[in-house]
């Protein structure tokens, strides 16, 4: 990894060579996305099914689109029990973390005849996209359909891509059902988004859509919002550790590799005072890049969007952090309840040497769906607030609409909207006050 000392041009040329990843230069695809959403808009199931053929199962239809439960008996079958039960473990985490989340209804009164309140509905359904090209993601599953369900929505779709052979992961399909998915469907990429939509024959339109993909599933997903809501527009994974010379080098490279290997675009980023340990970390991941498994991924990671800063101060380094927003924020120094007092934006905190990054991504309970791009500086995690709408509620007798008739008459007239001013003026045309009025 390069080492970079750390100034305002240092900083301000990695802020700027991190905003390239952001999918708001994906232009180059946007066509080619606006069609295929166009496509599957306009012809349903033909276009869906015709896009699925070319990209991933060819003996995709009506008929077999949907997985059966069949189909999920098969995958528990097939993947090992202890991986069923870290699962459950996992789940009932995240499950009893969103469940502090969850929002009532409220409504307070008056003497004087009033009542204001806010009434909190769930969605009525939710569309979940689970990735599956370089790797498999049954976390994920958990981490989109648990807050949907805890927040009450009724009906929850997942879309994810199946094999050659027209297969889902198991584990996902393990993971979909033991998190409470409604309805696994055989479909990826850009079509997938679309068809939940705008729905299709086969696919039904949702409310909302949540979850991670590619560049393609990106762009789709900005397309349609608007004709549904969406989470994000999530960007590449990162990292971005923030050490002290306290810090065991070793355990500092595991981290940031962990999310350097998720693809060629992810970013992976130390801040330190130390030079020392600078030097030891770039020692200590050369050495593992060598070890794991998706080394090709890892070092055009690490060249493209891996950097080891050192900073003179610590205040200086936490100014940084502020400013990259990071998707993953790690503190490991020597007081770091207190450097996270200053931190103002990052997805997810990880505090101290045995909070690493993984732990938030599979078992800890907080939601790994996060804000990218710097985005954390105005966005949240993922959670229950996402799959709920909240409804003002209002209610005035008559007796406490007259005390004030005449300031909300006079506001509106000094807005010029007199229709405005005349809907609360004819309530009280009558001198004698109509008994039949509440």
């Amino acid at each position: 990894m390069r080492i970079v000392t750390l100034s305002k041009e240092s900083r301000q040329n990695l802020l700027d060579s991190l905003l390239k990843r952001s999918p708001g230069n994906y232009g180059q695809y946007q066509d080619t996305v606006q069609e295929i959403v166009d496509r599957v808009k306009t012809k349903g199931d033909q276009a869906l099914f015709e896009l699925t053929r070319k990209f991933d199962w060819e003996g995709i239809d009506a008929s077999n689109v949907k997985v059966t439960e069949a189909e999920v008996q098969e995958a528990y079958d097939t993947i090992d029990p202890q991986l069923v039960e870290t699962i459950r473990k996992s789940l009932k985490n995240i499950r009893e973390y969103h469940e502090k989340q969850k929002q009532y209804s409220w409504f307070d009164t008056t003497p004087e005849g009033t009542m204001l309140g806010q009434k909190v509905t769930p969605l009525a359904s939710a569309g979940v996209y689970v990735p599956g090209g370089k790797a498999v993601y049954p976390s994920s599953v958990l981490m989109n359909i648990v807050p949907a369900k805890i927040a009450g929505v009724a009906h929850v779709v997942m879309c994810t891509p199946c094999n050659k052979e027209g297969k889902v992961n198991p584990a996902v399909l393990v993971a979909a059902k033991e998190a409470g998915a409604d309805e696994v469907y055989k479909v990826g990429g850009a079509q997938a988004i679309a068809a939940m939509a705008f729905g299709t024959e086969s696919i039904p339109k949702v409310d909302k859509i949540t979850g991670p993909g590619n560049i393609f599933v990106a762009l789709a997903k900005k397309a349609v919002s608007g004709f549904v809501s969406i989470d994000s527009i999530a960007g590449p994974s990162e990292i971005l550790v923030l050490a002290d010379e306290t810090a065991n080098p070793r355990y500092v490279a595991a981290d940031l590799l962990s999310q350097a290997e998720h693809d060629e675009m992810a970013s992976a980023i130390l801040v330190t005072t130390s030079m020392e340990l600078a030097n030891s970390v770039a020692n200590e991941v050369d050495r593992f890049v060598k070890q794991l498994s998706r080394k090709d991924i890892l070092e055009k990671s690490l060249d493209n969007y891996g950097y080891i800063l050192v900073a003179d101060s610590m205040e200086d380094a936490i100014d940084t952090a502020n400013e990259i927003a990071s998707e993953h924020l790690e503190i490991v120094t020597r007081n770091p309840f207190e450097v996270m007092t200053k931190i103002r934006n990052a997805g997810a905190i990880f505090i101290g040497p045995y909070s690493s990054e993984p732990l938030g991504d599979y078992f800890a309970g907080p939601n790994h769906v996060l804000p990218t791009n710097g985005t954390a500086k105005f966005f949240s995690p993922l959670g229950v607030d996402d799959f709920i709408k909240k409804s003002s509620i209002i209610y005035y007798s008559r007796e406490a609409l007259k005390e004030i008739h005449q300031d909300i008459e006079a506001f509106a007239e000094a807005e010029h909207l007199t229709a405005h001013a005349n809907s609360i003026k004819v309530r009280f045309e009558d001198a004698k006050d109509n008994p039949k009025d509440i």
